[in-house]
């Protein structure tokens, strides 16, 4: 049923727009452009903080004991303990939310504030991204973003051809090109033209596809389609309320009274402060993130950003990574690194020949890269020599691509579909074998200075089915047909006869890919001309049919490619941003598993896990064995050591079904049996096994394997392997993933990402980290902390994180521990007021104990405690495993903590009533008075509770020093305030006892019967079980005090490794092929359109 008065929201299925007609479109009232992700304004910030602070349980519950405490009847305390302590709790927490908030607004202003140039009332207008609305027009410059959706309607170009930069949406860092319609590409840059553009666009509403887009656009008559969060009695006047008949009645009542008085006077257990303290710590914390200059990206000055202040503890019990690869772990750089010609490998260099680590000058080349680096020697030599093969394989490199060449500032520019392309071209260029400019009919070189022109007969495009692709071309009267592709295709298509040097590359290319390259294939043959005219007219028939043209054209393409003489292989490395393979190493070995959750396809996905090197460890006693820690390119997840891996790639349910459960039932009972000979795997608490299996599933097969009835099974065997790569997985997918580890896993998981295709993956995850370099700021945006580069995420988990879990265990255990000693000597002292619920100590000590007393000191510990250095933090990343097993603060620890306080306040409240019970002074004074008793014991409980967190603190510094002995100097001055210059009930109640030696041997024994017993056990325990933070304390220490310490057994750091491992088995590890992951521009080039390239549109 719905309410009258409630509007119901009707969902939008369709955009109707009418170009340069504003109040046509206001009529749809369409969203506005203005980007908004803060959430409070001056007038909303009270009301809305304030509503949520009190949907909070703490604060709630601390209102409810307000309410309590405002009823004479069952409280003993005055309100202001209660309402001091709140109105401190909900005013900091209410400033910390505030500053988060004017951070969002900075961020929000940055992208509202951009200027755009906008076309309205006939001319260009430059209007802020927040004040463009639907259906403006809009000119666009290089280099500029895009904050809005935007159709192309014209460019400078001839062809109506853009390049679009897509890092802000999927952190791709390529260029995309697009070209405009047809109908609109005459427009141009014509300002009267685009003025009088009155078209109406149908289209769908806004939605998280960003492979899709569908609509029609309708202009002079003809349809276009478009595709693409004081006394006892006084303050208990109980004898008014107790009924005296019948007994039961008034027991019953007098029950309920006591429960609720103890309730209230109990309440400190759990104070308010609790929450200020906490909010304080967690402020603090993230301020050293923001303030750590080593996780500073020093090239854009771009500093890490803790987004939120509620999540720094969190940070160090990490158990799943789910990263992205593009833009994320890697540059998205392609740099040429070995290749193989005519049965030679060149790249891998002598280390005993002199000067082997000094790359190649290439600065006699006036086109070469300051920027590309090569080591081996011989391949020039062979050059110089003018070998034929090294000059063809250079040659098929200038020539069979779809890269257009450009001036800037005079300089030859390429731009690239593809970073793979990119670099074999620019390979050839550094070697003199420079590509210059094209036509749609040929290809112009220049070869060692000389400049050669080669007619460019036929494009023969790549695909994902081709996996290849080929030129023809015609120089000096010779026709030849150059090809590139995967291995597994060239070799099918190659000449008999070649059984040698074919065994030979292949060879090549499995120690390449045994080094994570990217491996192709190059391939040529020559043409008569006879036959190419009549292939030539096969394939233009095939190319204008009307049915089935593109199997036919694949038919005609397969008989000119075959044949083919081998030239050789190249391998390229896909460059992993600085730092990734040792922080993936490090936070393999805290313990933490990292999946890959990316959009490429599943050939490059399983190579790319091949594409980082080995690191290794080895253990004594009893025995040295090997311990492989394979880490991947975008994490060496994959290693020799491994099965295959398990691909699912099924198309249907059932099959996706079968695929799983056979998968499941490989796996071994014993996970020690597969692998045979070789040390049995350890299964981590998180259910994880380190067996030697890897997982690659699909896109299209994770549609039905996160489905109900079998995404349990899909965790199962996620759960028996080292590796799990995610591949051709749309945004939504990524956070099904997340989702499922949370769900089944209980664990706390951390996503990391670069472009909005991560945000449901990085909002889904319990903790969001954006990267914040020139990707865009899309995930940053959506994110809980932002660094510039992965790498620090290594600094992020094992030092902040870790330190943040360590000091908010630290303080929580100690501060229950000092609030069950204090709250308990109540629960003591009713035994000697018949459970009357009278207060032992006064109101000023109640309110000032959890504020001033024992406040700081905690803070202190909360904020600067450390066990060990930041740099055996990352030095021993074990260090880090307490978090995940949550060891430092569990139930156990709290119950222990609890105890300890209880048996703390028993020794103090029995100590001082055994000297002062019936006390008299040597004048003959009584001195056993209520106000005695209760100053004493004060002033001693807080000598105690400053005496263990002086035991506590690990790390002093001067703020530790200010705060611990400040404190305990405030407390007496406070009450000799209070009591002397302002005549409080207390006078003289402190310095009576003071001006007695038994004060301090009360003090004294008090400390020494609390305190030495948890020296002694501590001891103890540290001698006959010491942890590895213990180990590594005293190896700082003893390093600190230059004393060689004893030596003692601690894991040994992973090195990296540069010898190459082949592969054991005989499928390849190579990649099938490094080409871009869409179809080329072979059809634009041939049919003239992509010449010319813009820089506006």
């Amino acid at each position: 049923m719905k309410l009258p008065c409630v509007k119901e929201t009707v969902p939008e299925t369709e955009r109707k727009i009418k170009v340069n007609d504003e109040e046509y479109n206001r009529a749809f009232k369409y969203a506005n452009n203005f980007i908004k992700t803060s959430k409070y304004n001056f007038v909303t910030f009270l009301p809305i903080n304030l509503y949520e602070q009190f949907t909070r349980l703490a604060n709630f519950y601390f209102l409810c004991l307000l309410l309590l405490q405002l009823v004479p009847v069952i409280s003993s305390l005055n309100p202001i303990t209660t309402i001091l302590p709140l109105l401190g709790v909900l005013s900091i927490t209410a400033i910390k939310d505030a500053y988060d908030d004017i951070q969002r607004h900075r961020s929000d202003n940055q992208v509202n504030n951009r200027v755009s140039e906008v076309l309205r009332e006939g001319q260009l207008q430059e209007v802020l991204w927040k004040n463009v609305v639907v259906g403006d027009i809009i000119k666009m410059s290089s280099n500029q973003f895009v904050a809005a959706d935007l159709l192309l309607l014209s460019t400078s170009d001839a062809n109506g051809l853009c390049y679009v930069e897509t890092s802000e949406l999927d952190g791709e860092t390529n260029l995309k090109c697009k070209q405009c319609l047809g109908d609109t590409s005459a427009l141009q840059d014509n300002i009267e033209a685009i003025s009088s553009f009155d078209a109406e666009i149908q289209c769908e509403p806004p939605n998280n596809n960003l492979s899709k887009f569908q609509g029609t656009l309708t202009w002079r008559g003809k349809n276009v389609t478009l595709a693409d969060g004081y006394k006892f009695q006084v303050f208990l006047p109980w004898v008014d309320v107790i009924p005296q008949e019948p007994v039961a009645s008034g027991a019953a009542v007098t029950a309920a009274l006591v429960f609720f008085s103890y309730i209230i006077l109990l309440n400190t257990v759990v104070p308010i402060s609790l929450y200020v303290s906490v909010e304080m710590i967690r402020l603090f914390q993230s301020l050293l993130i923001n303030w750590d200059k080593k996780m500073m990206y020093k090239p854009s000055k771009t500093y890490a950003k803790a987004r939120t202040t509620t999540l720094n503890e969190e940070l160090g019990q990490v158990q799943y990574i789910f990263s992205d690869k593009t833009g994320t772990l890697t540059q998205n750089v392609m740099t040429f690194n070995k290749c193989s010609i005519n049965g030679v490998s060149y790249g891998d260099v002598d280390e005993e020949l002199e000067g082997y680590d000094d790359p190649i000058d290439f600065s006699g080349n006036p086109y070469s890269e300051p920027s590309f680096v090569f080591y081996d020697r011989q391949l020039t030599v062979d050059l110089r020599k003018h070998d034929p093969n090294v000059e063809n394989f250079f040659l098929l490199l200038s020539l069979c691509h779809t890269i257009m060449p450009e001036e800037e500032d005079g300089k030859l520019v390429y731009q690239a579909q593809s970073p793979d392309e990119a670099a074999l071209v620019s390979a050839a260029r550094n070697f003199g074998f420079v590509f210059k400019s094209r036509t749609p009919t040929s290809i112009t070189v220049v070869i060692n200075g000389e400049e050669q022109t080669h007619e460019l007969l036929c494009i023969l495009d790549f695909n994902n089915v081709r996996k290849r692709m080929s030129v023809v071309v015609r120089y000096c009267g010779k026709l030849r047909l150059y090809c590139k592709g995967a291995d597994s295709i060239i070799y099918q298509r190659l000449a008999s006869g070649q059984e040698e040097k074919m065994a030979t590359t292949s060879e090549h290319m499995d120690n390449y890919a045994g080094e994570g390259l990217r491996t192709l294939c190059l391939a040529v043959k020559d043409l008569d001309e006879d036959y190419y005219a009549d292939w030539w007219n096969r394939y233009q028939e095939a190319a204008t049919s009307l049915e089935e043209r593109d199997e036919k054209v694949d038919a005609i393409y397969e008989e000119i490619e075959k044949d083919l003489t081998l030239l050789g292989a190249s391998a390229i490395e896909d460059k992993l941003q600085d730092g990734v393979p040792e922080t993936i190493a490090n936070l393999a070995l805290a313990g933490i598993k990292i999946w890959v959750l990316t959009g490429d396809k599943q050939e490059t996905a399983i190579n790319i896990g091949y594409s980082c090197q080995v690191t290794k460890a080895s253990r004594r006693p009893p025995s040295i064995f090997a311990i492989r820690a394979w880490l991947p390119s975008f994490l060496q997840l994959l290693t020799d050591e491994m099965h295959e891996p398990i691909i699912i790639d099924g198309e249907t349910e059932d099959v996706v079904r079968s695929q799983l459960q056979k998968a499941l039932a490989e796996f071994p009972d014993d996970p020690a049996d597969n692998l045979q000979q070789k040390p049995p795997p350890k299964r981590a608490r998180n259910g994880m096994v380190e067996t030697g299996y890897s997982l690659v599933v699909n896109g299209h097969s994770l549609v039905f394997a996160l489905q109900k009835e079998m995404e349990e099974c899909l965790l199962a065997v996620a759960s028996q392997c080292r590796a799990v790569i995610c591949c051709r997985v749309t945004p939504l997918q990524k956070a099904k993933v997340v989702d499922l580890v949370k769900r089944y896993k209980q664990a706390v998981t951390l996503s990391i990402g670069d472009g909005a295709n991560d945000v449901s993956m990085i909002k889904t995850a319990h903790i969001g980290v954006g990267i914040s370099g020139h990707e865009g700021m899309q995930a940053v945006l959506a994110s809980d902390f932002s660094v510039a580069q992965f790498r620090y995420l290594e600094r992020l988990l094992l030092v902040h994180g870790r330190w943040s879990y360590y000091r908010m265990c630290k303080f929580l255990t100690y501060f229950f521990y000092k609030n069950f000693a204090f709250a308990f000597c109540h629960f003591w002292y009713a035994f000697f007021v018949g459970f009357s619920a009278q207060t032992v100590f006064d109101t000023l000590f109640i309110s000032a104990y959890n504020l001033f007393y024992t406040a700081l000191p905690v803070l202190a510990l909360g904020s600067f405690d450390q066990d060990v250095s930041e740099e055996n933090s990352l030095r021993y990343p074990k260090l880090y495993t307490p978090g995940l097993e949550n060891r430092w603060f569990s139930k156990k620890i709290f119950l222990r903590s609890a105890l300890h306080g209880i048996l703390t306040s028993c020794v103090l409240f029995f100590v001082v009533v055994g000297y002062y019970y019936n006390a008299i002074t040597p004048e003959g004074l009584t001195n056993s008075d209520f106000f005695t008793f209760g100053s004493v014991l004060a002033t001693i409980l807080v000598i105690v509770v400053t005496a263990q967190i002086c035991l506590d603190t690990a790390y002093w510094t001067i703020f530790n020093h200010i705060t611990i002995w400040g404190s305990l100097l405030f407390m007496y001055a406070l009450q000799y305030l209070v009591n002397h210059a302002f005549n409080g009930i207390y006078l003289n109640s402190l310095a009576m006892p003071m001006g007695e030696p038994a004060y301090y041997l009360c003090s004294l024994l008090a400390v020494v019967m609390v305190i030495v017993p948890v020296i002694a056990w501590r001891f103890w325990w540290l001698d006959i079980h010491p942890t590895l933070t213990e180990r590594v304390r005293y190896k700082q220490r003893a390093e600190a005090s230059g004393v060689s310490p004893k030596p003692i057994s601690l894991p040994r750091i992973f090195r990296r490794r540069s010898t190459i491992r082949r592969r054991e088995t005989g499928k390849s590890l190579r990649s099938g092929y490094a080409f871009s992951h869409q179809e080329g521009f072979g059809r634009l080039i041939t049919e003239g359109k992509l010449l010319g390239v813009s820089h506006s549109m």
